[in-house]
Protein backbone atom coordinates (compact mmCIF):
# COMPACT_ATOMS: atom_id res chain seq x y z
CA UNK A 1 0.00 0.00 0.00
CA UNK A 2 1.20 3.34 -1.06
CA UNK A 3 2.57 5.04 2.46
CA UNK A 4 0.67 8.55 1.72
CA UNK A 5 1.01 9.15 5.50
CA UNK A 6 4.97 10.25 4.74
CA UNK A 7 3.70 13.40 3.15
CA UNK A 8 1.53 16.30 4.06
CA UNK A 9 -0.54 18.88 2.26
CA UNK A 10 1.56 22.25 0.95
CA UNK A 11 -0.11 24.80 2.32
CA UNK A 12 -2.85 27.00 0.78
CA UNK A 13 -2.90 31.04 1.42
CA UNK A 14 -6.27 32.45 2.62
CA UNK A 15 -6.80 35.27 -0.39
CA UNK A 16 -10.45 36.38 -0.54
CA UNK A 17 -9.76 39.57 -2.09
CA UNK A 18 -8.74 36.90 -5.75
CA UNK A 19 -9.87 39.09 -8.75
CA UNK A 20 -8.37 36.38 -11.55
CA UNK A 21 -11.45 34.26 -11.64
CA UNK A 22 -13.96 36.59 -12.97
CA UNK A 23 -11.22 37.47 -15.98
CA UNK A 24 -10.08 36.38 -19.11
CA UNK A 25 -7.15 36.10 -21.23
CA UNK A 26 -7.19 38.56 -24.45
CA UNK A 27 -4.02 38.64 -25.52
CA UNK A 28 -0.51 37.23 -25.48
CA UNK A 29 2.21 37.71 -23.27
CA UNK A 30 5.56 38.30 -23.54
CA UNK A 31 7.46 35.00 -24.76
CA UNK A 32 10.44 34.29 -23.22
CA UNK A 33 12.37 30.96 -24.59
CA UNK A 34 14.63 29.33 -22.05
CA UNK A 35 15.43 26.15 -24.94
CA UNK A 36 19.05 27.11 -24.63
CA UNK A 37 19.34 27.45 -20.63
CA UNK A 38 16.41 25.41 -18.77
CA UNK A 39 15.90 23.26 -21.56
CA UNK A 40 19.62 22.40 -22.55
CA UNK A 41 20.96 22.02 -18.97
CA UNK A 42 18.03 19.00 -18.57
CA UNK A 43 19.24 17.24 -21.67
CA UNK A 44 21.64 13.62 -21.10
CA UNK A 45 23.57 14.88 -24.05
CA UNK A 46 23.50 19.00 -24.20
CA UNK A 47 23.82 21.09 -27.35
CA UNK A 48 26.70 22.19 -28.50
CA UNK A 49 27.64 25.31 -29.75
CA UNK A 50 26.62 24.42 -33.35
CA UNK A 51 23.40 22.69 -32.39
CA UNK A 52 22.43 25.55 -29.67
CA UNK A 53 23.14 27.90 -32.91
CA UNK A 54 20.44 25.98 -34.81
CA UNK A 55 18.19 26.04 -31.94
CA UNK A 56 18.60 30.07 -32.04
CA UNK A 57 18.05 30.38 -35.72
CA UNK A 58 14.25 28.24 -35.08
CA UNK A 59 13.24 30.67 -32.21
CA UNK A 60 14.44 33.67 -34.24
CA UNK A 61 11.74 32.37 -37.06
CA UNK A 62 9.43 31.49 -34.73
CA UNK A 63 9.34 35.18 -33.24
CA UNK A 64 10.83 34.83 -29.84
CA UNK A 65 12.12 38.77 -29.05
CA UNK A 66 13.29 37.57 -25.99
CA UNK A 67 15.62 34.25 -25.49
CA UNK A 68 17.62 33.22 -22.46
CA UNK A 69 20.53 31.88 -24.08
CA UNK A 70 22.93 30.45 -21.26
CA UNK A 71 24.62 31.14 -17.79
CA UNK A 72 27.66 32.05 -19.55
CA UNK A 73 29.53 32.08 -15.82
CA UNK A 74 28.49 28.56 -15.28
CA UNK A 75 29.96 26.61 -18.54
CA UNK A 76 32.26 27.68 -21.51
CA UNK A 77 29.88 26.38 -24.11
CA UNK A 78 27.28 28.62 -23.36
CA UNK A 79 30.08 31.82 -22.77
CA UNK A 80 31.22 30.63 -26.50
CA UNK A 81 27.84 30.51 -27.65
CA UNK A 82 26.77 34.06 -26.70
CA UNK A 83 29.87 35.56 -27.83
CA UNK A 84 29.23 33.98 -31.12
CA UNK A 85 25.94 35.41 -31.38
CA UNK A 86 27.21 38.67 -30.57
CA UNK A 87 30.76 38.82 -32.75
CA UNK A 88 29.07 37.41 -35.84
CA UNK A 89 26.04 40.08 -35.12
CA UNK A 90 23.18 37.47 -35.23
CA UNK A 91 20.88 39.15 -33.01
CA UNK A 92 18.40 40.88 -34.57
CA UNK A 93 17.69 44.67 -33.55
CA UNK A 94 14.22 43.68 -31.83
CA UNK A 95 15.55 40.74 -29.85
CA UNK A 96 17.01 40.48 -26.29
CA UNK A 97 19.18 38.41 -25.14
CA UNK A 98 18.63 37.14 -21.61
CA UNK A 99 21.79 35.92 -19.25
CA UNK A 100 21.22 33.58 -15.61
CA UNK A 101 23.72 34.49 -13.23
CA UNK A 102 23.62 33.54 -9.35
CA UNK A 103 23.94 36.62 -6.52
CA UNK A 104 28.07 35.85 -6.59
CA UNK A 105 29.57 38.90 -7.52
CA UNK A 106 32.57 36.32 -9.49
CA UNK A 107 29.54 35.01 -11.52
CA UNK A 108 28.02 38.46 -12.28
CA UNK A 109 31.41 39.61 -13.49
CA UNK A 110 31.67 36.88 -15.76
CA UNK A 111 28.46 37.46 -17.01
CA UNK A 112 29.03 41.43 -18.14
CA UNK A 113 32.45 39.98 -19.95
CA UNK A 114 30.47 37.47 -21.71
CA UNK A 115 27.50 40.38 -22.99
CA UNK A 116 30.64 43.08 -23.91
CA UNK A 117 29.47 44.18 -27.00
CA UNK A 118 25.67 43.61 -26.67
CA UNK A 119 23.85 46.90 -27.30
CA UNK A 120 20.75 45.56 -25.16
CA UNK A 121 20.55 42.10 -22.73
CA UNK A 122 18.40 41.06 -19.87
CA UNK A 123 20.39 40.20 -16.44
CA UNK A 124 18.80 37.73 -14.82
CA UNK A 125 19.61 36.64 -11.20
CA UNK A 126 17.92 34.69 -8.88
CA UNK A 127 18.69 33.22 -5.47
CA UNK A 128 16.65 30.36 -3.63
CA UNK A 129 13.78 32.13 -0.76
CA UNK A 130 12.08 29.04 -0.11
CA UNK A 131 11.62 28.00 3.71
CA UNK A 132 12.57 24.38 2.97
CA UNK A 133 15.77 25.47 0.90
CA UNK A 134 16.29 28.01 4.13
CA UNK A 135 16.38 25.97 5.90
CA UNK A 136 18.16 22.60 4.68
CA UNK A 137 20.21 24.11 2.00
CA UNK A 138 21.27 27.58 3.40
CA UNK A 139 20.90 27.35 6.84
CA UNK A 140 20.05 31.25 6.56
CA UNK A 141 17.32 32.98 8.46
CA UNK A 142 15.12 35.60 6.37
CA UNK A 143 17.26 38.88 6.93
CA UNK A 144 20.29 37.04 5.01
CA UNK A 145 18.19 35.22 2.56
CA UNK A 146 17.26 38.50 1.58
CA UNK A 147 20.51 40.68 1.80
CA UNK A 148 21.76 37.96 -1.17
CA UNK A 149 19.05 39.17 -3.33
CA UNK A 150 19.84 43.11 -2.51
CA UNK A 151 23.72 42.44 -2.50
CA UNK A 152 23.30 41.05 -6.17
CA UNK A 153 21.14 43.57 -7.56
CA UNK A 154 23.88 46.57 -6.04
CA UNK A 155 26.56 44.31 -8.07
CA UNK A 156 24.56 44.59 -11.35
CA UNK A 157 23.81 47.97 -10.89
CA UNK A 158 27.51 48.93 -10.89
CA UNK A 159 28.35 47.19 -13.79
CA UNK A 160 25.21 48.55 -15.45
CA UNK A 161 25.97 51.93 -15.07
CA UNK A 162 29.35 51.40 -16.82
CA UNK A 163 27.83 49.30 -19.49
CA UNK A 164 27.62 51.03 -23.05
CA UNK A 165 24.44 48.78 -23.84
CA UNK A 166 20.75 49.02 -21.92
CA UNK A 167 20.85 46.48 -19.42
CA UNK A 168 17.98 44.90 -17.84
CA UNK A 169 17.49 43.28 -14.69
CA UNK A 170 15.73 40.27 -14.01
CA UNK A 171 15.11 38.62 -10.43
CA UNK A 172 13.69 35.86 -9.30
CA UNK A 173 13.23 34.59 -5.53
CA UNK A 174 13.78 30.93 -6.82
CA UNK A 175 11.39 28.33 -5.34
CA UNK A 176 8.96 30.64 -5.27
CA UNK A 177 5.87 28.45 -4.76
CA UNK A 178 7.52 27.50 -1.45
CA UNK A 179 8.18 30.88 0.01
CA UNK A 180 5.79 32.42 2.38
CA UNK A 181 3.94 34.76 0.03
CA UNK A 182 4.73 37.84 2.36
CA UNK A 183 7.90 37.08 2.35
CA UNK A 184 8.67 37.36 -1.48
CA UNK A 185 7.28 40.30 -1.55
CA UNK A 186 9.81 41.55 0.82
CA UNK A 187 12.65 40.29 -0.99
CA UNK A 188 11.40 41.49 -4.49
CA UNK A 189 10.39 44.86 -3.22
CA UNK A 190 13.71 45.10 -1.61
CA UNK A 191 15.60 44.21 -4.63
CA UNK A 192 13.10 46.80 -6.69
CA UNK A 193 14.18 49.55 -4.39
CA UNK A 194 18.00 49.31 -4.91
CA UNK A 195 17.57 49.35 -8.85
CA UNK A 196 14.96 51.92 -8.87
CA UNK A 197 13.30 50.73 -12.10
CA UNK A 198 10.71 53.63 -13.68
CA UNK A 199 7.87 53.05 -16.48
CA UNK A 200 10.35 53.66 -19.13
CA UNK A 201 13.06 51.86 -18.08
CA UNK A 202 11.04 48.83 -16.26
CA UNK A 203 12.59 45.44 -14.48
CA UNK A 204 11.41 41.50 -14.57
CA UNK A 205 10.15 40.26 -11.20
CA UNK A 206 9.90 36.91 -12.68
CA UNK A 207 7.64 34.34 -10.05
CA UNK A 208 8.72 30.34 -11.34
CA UNK A 209 7.14 27.63 -9.61
CA UNK A 210 10.21 26.18 -9.66
CA UNK A 211 8.70 22.77 -8.41
CA UNK A 212 5.18 22.56 -8.78
CA UNK A 213 3.69 22.12 -5.32
CA UNK A 214 0.18 22.28 -5.45
CA UNK A 215 -2.81 23.23 -7.91
CA UNK A 216 -2.93 26.07 -10.46
CA UNK A 217 -5.78 27.94 -8.29
CA UNK A 218 -3.00 28.44 -5.54
CA UNK A 219 -0.60 29.60 -7.91
CA UNK A 220 -2.77 32.38 -9.33
CA UNK A 221 -3.59 33.57 -5.67
CA UNK A 222 0.28 33.60 -4.73
CA UNK A 223 0.86 35.58 -8.43
CA UNK A 224 -2.05 38.04 -7.72
CA UNK A 225 -1.07 38.36 -4.15
CA UNK A 226 2.32 39.55 -5.18
CA UNK A 227 1.15 41.32 -8.34
CA UNK A 228 -0.92 43.73 -5.82
CA UNK A 229 2.32 44.46 -3.43
CA UNK A 230 4.69 44.93 -5.60
CA UNK A 231 5.94 48.19 -5.40
CA UNK A 232 6.49 50.58 -8.27
CA UNK A 233 4.22 48.16 -10.02
CA UNK A 234 3.87 50.11 -13.10
CA UNK A 235 7.59 50.04 -13.86
CA UNK A 236 7.80 46.11 -13.36
CA UNK A 237 7.19 43.68 -15.64
CA UNK A 238 5.64 40.53 -13.71
CA UNK A 239 7.06 37.04 -15.26
CA UNK A 240 6.42 33.83 -14.41
CA UNK A 241 8.42 30.58 -14.99
CA UNK A 242 6.42 27.21 -14.32
CA UNK A 243 7.78 23.95 -14.17
CA UNK A 244 5.41 20.72 -14.52
CA UNK A 245 5.94 18.70 -12.10
CA UNK A 246 2.04 18.03 -10.94
CA UNK A 247 1.24 17.97 -14.82
CA UNK A 248 -0.11 20.87 -14.55
CA UNK A 249 2.16 23.49 -15.90
CA UNK A 250 0.09 24.75 -18.73
CA UNK A 251 -2.82 25.66 -16.38
CA UNK A 252 -0.65 27.42 -13.90
CA UNK A 253 0.58 29.80 -16.63
CA UNK A 254 -2.85 30.33 -18.05
CA UNK A 255 -4.45 31.39 -14.53
CA UNK A 256 -0.92 33.62 -13.99
CA UNK A 257 -2.04 35.34 -16.97
CA UNK A 258 -4.99 36.22 -15.38
CA UNK A 259 -3.81 37.16 -12.14
CA UNK A 260 -1.55 39.73 -13.29
CA UNK A 261 1.32 38.19 -15.11
CA UNK A 262 2.54 39.69 -18.37
CA UNK A 263 5.80 37.47 -19.02
CA UNK A 264 6.04 33.50 -19.28
CA UNK A 265 9.36 31.62 -19.44
CA UNK A 266 9.17 28.30 -20.90
CA UNK A 267 10.35 25.95 -23.31
CA UNK A 268 9.29 24.40 -27.17
CA UNK A 269 7.81 21.08 -26.11
CA UNK A 270 7.93 21.50 -22.43
CA UNK A 271 11.31 20.12 -22.56
CA UNK A 272 13.09 21.18 -19.11
CA UNK A 273 14.29 19.67 -15.50
CA UNK A 274 12.18 16.53 -14.24
CA UNK A 275 8.58 16.30 -15.93
CA UNK A 276 9.68 19.87 -17.95
CA UNK A 277 9.03 23.41 -18.19
CA UNK A 278 5.75 24.61 -19.25
CA UNK A 279 5.37 24.36 -23.26
CA UNK A 280 4.95 27.39 -24.48
CA UNK A 281 3.45 26.22 -27.83
CA UNK A 282 0.49 24.78 -25.71
CA UNK A 283 0.14 27.85 -24.13
CA UNK A 284 0.52 29.95 -27.68
CA UNK A 285 -1.67 27.02 -29.48
CA UNK A 286 -4.65 27.26 -26.52
CA UNK A 287 -4.41 30.69 -27.48
CA UNK A 288 -4.90 30.77 -31.18
CA UNK A 289 -8.12 28.03 -30.36
CA UNK A 290 -9.84 30.95 -28.71
CA UNK A 291 -9.17 33.06 -31.40
CA UNK A 292 -6.21 34.99 -30.22
CA UNK A 293 -3.41 35.71 -31.95
CA UNK A 294 -0.31 34.11 -30.41
CA UNK A 295 2.14 36.60 -31.87
CA UNK A 296 4.18 33.62 -32.61
CA UNK A 297 4.70 32.15 -35.82
CA UNK A 298 3.91 28.76 -35.50
CA UNK A 299 1.92 27.59 -38.43
CA UNK A 300 4.55 24.64 -38.75
CA UNK A 301 4.67 22.56 -36.11
CA UNK A 302 6.35 19.41 -38.36
CA UNK A 303 9.47 21.57 -38.74
CA UNK A 304 9.46 22.01 -34.60
CA UNK A 305 9.33 19.01 -33.90
CA UNK A 306 11.49 17.56 -36.81
CA UNK A 307 14.35 20.08 -35.20
CA UNK A 308 13.40 20.05 -31.67
CA UNK A 309 13.92 15.86 -31.55
CA UNK A 310 17.00 16.12 -33.55
CA UNK A 311 18.60 18.57 -31.46
CA UNK A 312 17.69 17.49 -27.61
CA UNK A 313 17.65 13.75 -28.81
CA UNK A 314 14.55 13.10 -27.67
CA UNK A 315 11.44 11.64 -29.15
CA UNK A 316 7.52 13.74 -28.42
CA UNK A 317 5.29 11.38 -27.03
CA UNK A 318 2.55 10.69 -29.94
CA UNK A 319 -0.41 12.13 -27.43
CA UNK A 320 1.60 15.23 -26.78
CA UNK A 321 -1.23 18.42 -27.43
CA UNK A 322 -1.01 19.81 -30.50
CA UNK A 323 2.26 18.64 -31.55
CA UNK A 324 1.64 14.31 -31.18
CA UNK A 325 1.27 12.33 -34.20
CA UNK A 326 -1.87 10.94 -32.42
CA UNK A 327 -3.67 13.84 -31.31
CA UNK A 328 -5.60 14.77 -34.44
CA UNK A 329 -6.80 11.11 -34.74
CA UNK A 330 -10.06 9.42 -34.37
CA UNK A 331 -10.35 6.29 -33.71
CA UNK A 332 -13.75 5.88 -32.06
CA UNK A 333 -17.04 5.19 -34.26
CA UNK A 334 -19.02 7.78 -32.91
CA UNK A 335 -16.07 10.73 -32.81
CA UNK A 336 -15.56 9.93 -36.42
CA UNK A 337 -19.01 9.99 -37.51
CA UNK A 338 -19.47 13.37 -35.45
CA UNK A 339 -16.34 14.79 -37.19
CA UNK A 340 -17.59 13.53 -40.82
CA UNK A 341 -20.78 14.86 -40.33
CA UNK A 342 -18.97 18.26 -38.91
CA UNK A 343 -16.86 18.43 -41.70
CA UNK A 344 -19.95 17.94 -44.44
CA UNK A 345 -21.73 21.01 -42.50
CA UNK A 346 -18.39 23.39 -42.97
CA UNK A 347 -18.23 22.56 -46.46
CA UNK A 348 -22.00 23.20 -46.69
CA UNK A 349 -21.87 26.25 -44.86
CA UNK A 350 -19.70 27.77 -46.69
CA UNK A 351 -18.53 29.08 -43.39
CA UNK A 352 -14.94 30.47 -42.23
CA UNK A 353 -15.60 29.66 -38.60
CA UNK A 354 -13.99 26.30 -37.37
CA UNK A 355 -16.14 24.63 -35.75
CA UNK A 356 -15.79 20.87 -35.86
CA UNK A 357 -16.56 18.32 -33.38
CA UNK A 358 -13.37 16.92 -31.09
CA UNK A 359 -11.27 18.93 -33.46
CA UNK A 360 -10.77 22.14 -31.61
CA UNK A 361 -8.81 23.34 -34.34
CA UNK A 362 -8.26 23.14 -37.91
CA UNK A 363 -5.21 21.15 -38.15
CA UNK A 364 -3.90 22.68 -41.44
CA UNK A 365 -3.82 25.85 -39.82
CA UNK A 366 -0.33 24.28 -37.91
CA UNK A 367 0.98 22.70 -40.62
CA UNK A 368 -0.97 19.03 -39.79
CA UNK A 369 -2.81 17.01 -43.06
CA UNK A 370 -5.73 15.56 -42.87
CA UNK A 371 -5.04 12.16 -44.00
CA UNK A 372 -4.13 11.18 -39.36
CA UNK A 373 -7.33 12.21 -38.71
CA UNK A 374 -9.23 9.13 -38.62
CA UNK A 375 -7.48 5.83 -38.48
CA UNK A 376 -9.34 2.79 -38.62
CA UNK A 377 -9.42 -0.26 -35.73
CA UNK A 378 -11.99 -2.45 -34.41
CA UNK A 379 -13.33 0.48 -32.49
CA UNK A 380 -14.30 2.39 -35.58
CA UNK A 381 -17.65 2.77 -37.33
CA UNK A 382 -19.17 3.46 -40.04
CA UNK A 383 -18.57 6.93 -40.12
CA UNK A 384 -14.56 7.05 -39.85
CA UNK A 385 -14.37 4.39 -42.68
CA UNK A 386 -16.78 7.30 -44.77
CA UNK A 387 -14.44 9.85 -43.84
CA UNK A 388 -11.59 8.05 -45.44
CA UNK A 389 -13.11 6.94 -48.33
CA UNK A 390 -14.13 11.10 -49.12
CA UNK A 391 -11.00 12.20 -47.58
CA UNK A 392 -8.52 9.92 -49.69
CA UNK A 393 -10.19 8.98 -52.02
CA UNK A 394 -13.45 11.69 -53.01
CA UNK A 395 -15.94 8.56 -52.73
CA UNK A 396 -18.72 10.31 -50.92
CA UNK A 397 -20.60 7.08 -49.60
CA UNK A 398 -24.47 7.57 -49.28
CA UNK A 399 -25.70 6.75 -45.55
CA UNK A 400 -27.51 3.58 -45.40
CA UNK A 401 -23.99 2.02 -47.81
CA UNK A 402 -22.01 3.66 -44.88
CA UNK A 403 -23.27 0.73 -42.38
CA UNK A 404 -22.83 -1.98 -45.09
CA UNK A 405 -19.09 -1.10 -46.47
CA UNK A 406 -18.16 -0.37 -42.65
CA UNK A 407 -18.80 -4.24 -41.66
CA UNK A 408 -16.55 -5.51 -44.19
CA UNK A 409 -13.74 -3.09 -42.25
CA UNK A 410 -14.42 -4.23 -39.09
CA UNK A 411 -14.15 -8.15 -40.08
CA UNK A 412 -11.03 -6.57 -41.11
CA UNK A 413 -10.23 -4.91 -38.20
CA UNK A 414 -10.91 -7.59 -35.91
CA UNK A 415 -8.51 -10.11 -38.08
CA UNK A 416 -5.66 -7.55 -38.16
CA UNK A 417 -6.00 -4.49 -36.10
CA UNK A 418 -5.56 -1.14 -37.81
CA UNK A 419 -6.55 -0.35 -41.47
CA UNK A 420 -4.94 1.48 -43.90
CA UNK A 421 -6.46 3.71 -45.82
CA UNK A 422 -4.89 1.59 -48.67
CA UNK A 423 -5.72 -1.39 -47.75
CA UNK A 424 -9.80 0.21 -46.99
CA UNK A 425 -9.70 1.46 -50.68
CA UNK A 426 -8.54 -2.59 -51.52
CA UNK A 427 -11.76 -3.81 -49.78
CA UNK A 428 -13.79 -1.14 -51.82
CA UNK A 429 -12.43 -2.04 -54.86
CA UNK A 430 -12.72 -6.05 -54.10
CA UNK A 431 -16.35 -5.83 -52.87
CA UNK A 432 -17.59 -3.33 -55.26
CA UNK A 433 -15.32 -2.17 -58.07
CA UNK A 434 -14.11 -5.02 -59.09
CA UNK A 435 -17.31 -7.70 -58.50
CA UNK A 436 -17.27 -8.88 -61.89
CA UNK A 437 -18.49 -12.42 -61.59
CA UNK A 438 -20.69 -14.12 -62.47
CA UNK A 439 -21.93 -11.17 -64.46
CA UNK A 440 -19.35 -8.70 -66.06
CA UNK A 441 -21.01 -5.43 -67.67
CA UNK A 442 -19.01 -4.71 -71.30
CA UNK A 443 -20.58 -2.26 -73.11
CA UNK A 444 -24.08 -0.31 -73.25
CA UNK A 445 -25.75 1.54 -76.45
CA UNK A 446 -28.69 4.02 -75.64
CA UNK A 447 -31.15 5.06 -78.26
CA UNK A 448 -33.82 7.82 -77.27
CA UNK A 449 -37.45 6.58 -77.87
CA UNK A 450 -39.35 10.14 -76.81
CA UNK A 451 -40.41 10.88 -80.37
CA UNK A 452 -41.31 7.63 -81.26
CA UNK A 453 -45.24 7.33 -80.74
CA UNK A 454 -45.79 3.82 -81.43
CA UNK A 455 -44.09 3.42 -77.86
CA UNK A 456 -45.06 4.61 -74.25
CA UNK A 457 -41.09 4.14 -73.22
CA UNK A 458 -38.60 6.66 -74.02
CA UNK A 459 -35.65 4.97 -74.32
CA UNK A 460 -33.92 1.88 -75.66
CA UNK A 461 -30.66 -0.65 -74.10
CA UNK A 462 -28.41 -2.72 -75.60
CA UNK A 463 -26.16 -4.32 -72.65
CA UNK A 464 -23.40 -6.17 -73.62
CA UNK A 465 -22.25 -8.76 -70.84
CA UNK A 466 -20.56 -11.93 -70.11
CA UNK A 467 -21.98 -14.69 -68.09
CA UNK A 468 -19.03 -17.07 -66.45
CA UNK A 469 -17.39 -15.69 -69.43
CA UNK A 470 -19.76 -16.24 -71.88
CA UNK A 471 -20.59 -13.34 -73.59
CA UNK A 472 -24.48 -12.20 -74.58
CA UNK A 473 -26.41 -9.35 -75.49
CA UNK A 474 -30.03 -8.18 -74.33
CA UNK A 475 -32.09 -5.48 -75.92
CA UNK A 476 -35.07 -3.69 -73.98
CA UNK A 477 -36.83 -0.74 -73.56
CA UNK A 478 -38.10 1.59 -70.41
CA UNK A 479 -38.35 4.70 -69.06
CA UNK A 480 -35.14 5.77 -68.65
CA UNK A 481 -31.73 3.86 -68.94
CA UNK A 482 -31.90 2.48 -65.55
CA UNK A 483 -35.21 1.20 -65.80
CA UNK A 484 -34.71 -0.29 -69.29
CA UNK A 485 -31.95 -2.16 -68.06
CA UNK A 486 -34.08 -3.67 -64.99
CA UNK A 487 -36.78 -4.77 -67.25
CA UNK A 488 -34.12 -6.26 -69.46
CA UNK A 489 -32.19 -8.26 -66.53
CA UNK A 490 -36.34 -9.40 -66.38
CA UNK A 491 -37.11 -10.65 -69.74
CA UNK A 492 -33.96 -11.75 -70.69
CA UNK A 493 -32.34 -13.35 -67.33
CA UNK A 494 -35.35 -13.49 -65.04
CA UNK A 495 -33.58 -11.73 -62.63
CA UNK A 496 -36.34 -9.61 -60.64
CA UNK A 497 -34.57 -6.68 -58.97
CA UNK A 498 -36.16 -3.35 -57.36
CA UNK A 499 -33.81 -0.14 -57.45
CA UNK A 500 -34.36 1.19 -54.21
CA UNK A 501 -31.78 4.35 -54.33
CA UNK A 502 -29.44 5.97 -56.66
CA UNK A 503 -26.85 8.33 -56.00
CA UNK A 504 -23.73 9.92 -58.45
CA UNK A 505 -21.22 12.66 -57.90
CA UNK A 506 -18.31 13.55 -60.00
CA UNK A 507 -14.79 11.71 -58.66
CA UNK A 508 -12.84 14.86 -60.04
CA UNK A 509 -12.53 17.32 -62.53
CA UNK A 510 -10.80 18.24 -65.87
CA UNK A 511 -10.33 16.24 -69.14
CA UNK A 512 -9.89 12.59 -67.25
CA UNK A 513 -13.21 13.86 -65.15
CA UNK A 514 -15.14 10.36 -64.11
CA UNK A 515 -18.36 9.61 -62.08
CA UNK A 516 -19.09 7.13 -59.47
CA UNK A 517 -22.73 6.20 -58.98
CA UNK A 518 -24.02 3.69 -56.38
CA UNK A 519 -27.15 1.83 -57.00
CA UNK A 520 -29.10 0.13 -53.48
CA UNK A 521 -30.53 -2.91 -55.52
CA UNK A 522 -33.68 -5.49 -53.74
CA UNK A 523 -33.55 -8.98 -55.07
CA UNK A 524 -37.33 -9.25 -54.87
CA UNK A 525 -37.81 -12.81 -54.98
CA UNK A 526 -35.39 -12.43 -51.41
CA UNK A 527 -35.98 -9.18 -50.13
CA UNK A 528 -31.93 -8.75 -49.80
CA UNK A 529 -30.60 -5.43 -50.48
CA UNK A 530 -27.10 -4.55 -51.21
CA UNK A 531 -25.23 -1.55 -52.92
CA UNK A 532 -23.14 -1.45 -55.82
CA UNK A 533 -20.94 1.11 -57.37
CA UNK A 534 -19.76 1.82 -60.40
CA UNK A 535 -17.05 4.32 -62.10
CA UNK A 536 -16.50 5.94 -65.53
CA UNK A 537 -16.75 8.74 -67.45
CA UNK A 538 -19.86 8.47 -68.44
CA UNK A 539 -22.66 8.80 -65.65
CA UNK A 540 -25.24 6.19 -67.14
CA UNK A 541 -22.16 3.94 -67.53
CA UNK A 542 -21.39 4.17 -64.08
CA UNK A 543 -24.67 3.79 -63.19
CA UNK A 544 -25.33 0.37 -64.86
CA UNK A 545 -21.89 -0.77 -63.63
CA UNK A 546 -22.87 -0.25 -60.14
CA UNK A 547 -26.58 -2.44 -60.98
CA UNK A 548 -24.06 -5.36 -61.99
CA UNK A 549 -22.11 -4.61 -59.20
CA UNK A 550 -25.03 -5.04 -57.40
CA UNK A 551 -26.12 -8.08 -58.26
CA UNK A 552 -22.88 -10.10 -58.12
CA UNK A 553 -22.88 -9.20 -54.17
CA UNK A 554 -26.57 -10.31 -54.27
CA UNK A 555 -25.65 -13.58 -55.99
CA UNK A 556 -23.05 -14.86 -52.84
CA UNK A 557 -24.95 -17.06 -50.72
CA UNK A 558 -27.93 -17.02 -52.07
CA UNK A 559 -29.63 -19.72 -55.22
CA UNK A 560 -26.55 -21.11 -57.20
CA UNK A 561 -25.57 -18.46 -59.59
CA UNK A 562 -28.58 -16.03 -59.42
CA UNK A 563 -31.49 -17.94 -61.10
CA UNK A 564 -29.39 -20.26 -62.67
CA UNK A 565 -28.01 -17.13 -65.06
Amino acid sequence: MLNYQRYRKNPVMRFPEREWPEKEITQAPVWCSVDLRDGNQALIDPMVVSEKLEMWKLLMKLGFKEVEVGFPAASQIEYDFLRKLIDDNLIPEDVTVQVLSQCREEQIERTFEAIRGCSRAIVHIYNSTSTLQRDVVFHMNREEIKEIAVQGTKWVKERAEKFPGKIILEYSPESFTGTEPDYAVEVCNAVINVWQPDPENPMIINLPSTVEMNTPNVYADQIEYCSKRLDKRDSVVLSVHPHNDRGEGVAATELALLAGAQRVEGTLLGNGERTGNVDILNVAYNMFSQGINPELNIENIREIIRICERLTKMKLDPRHPYAGKLVFTAFSGSHQDAINKGMQAMRERGDNIWQVPYLPIDPADIGREYEPIVRINSQSGKGGVAFVMDTYFGFKLPKAMQREFADVIQAESEKEGEVAPEKIMEAFRSEYLDRKEPLHFRRLQVVDLSNDSETQFDTQVTVRYTDDGAEHEFTAVGNGPLDAVKRGLLQNLGIDVRILDYEEHALKSGADAQAAAYIHLMDAETGRTTYGVGVSSNITRASVRGIFSALNRLSLGSRESFHNF
